[in-house]
């Protein structure tokens, strides 16, 4: 079993960075897919970045275009961490990791087995 526990989301200017953590517990997490989500209200969740396992301890970062330039993923033990860099109002959602031992070949179609609980990220202008 595994269980995914978030932090790192506040209230920042337009502008301001922000860096979200996922804390993990469960074995061979080392093996596990991840990536991020996130969700505004009134919309659908969206895909923002995945970490592929490729063997070992490595990972093959990956980003939806919303986000490419803007935040940097990457994984740390049974941890992933998200860096957002230069917040826009329109990131204001709801943020969640994902873990899962399969990947489909388009990450955002992945089935992911465990989430966690999200994380609120306001962007104020």
């Amino acid at each position: 079993q595994v269980q995914l526990v978030e932090s790192g989301g506040g209230l920042v200017q337009a502008g301001a960075s922000l860096r979200l953590s996922c804390v993990a517990s469960g074995r061979f997490f080392n093996e596990y897919h991840m990536a991020w989500f996130r969700q505004a209200p009134g919309k659908e969740r969206e895909f923002l970045a995945g970490l592929r396992w490729t063997g070992g301890r490595t990972y093959s970062a990956e980003y939806a275009d919303s986000v490419k330039g803007r935040f940097t993923t990457r994984r740390a033990e049974s941890a992933a961490y998200l860096q957002m860099d230069n917040l826009r109002p329109e990131d204001t959602a709801v943020y969640f990791c994902a873990a899962d031992r399969n990947y489909a070949p388009i990450p955002a179609l992945t089935k992911f087995a465990y989430w966690g609980q999200g994380t609120q990220v306001t962007v104020s202008s």
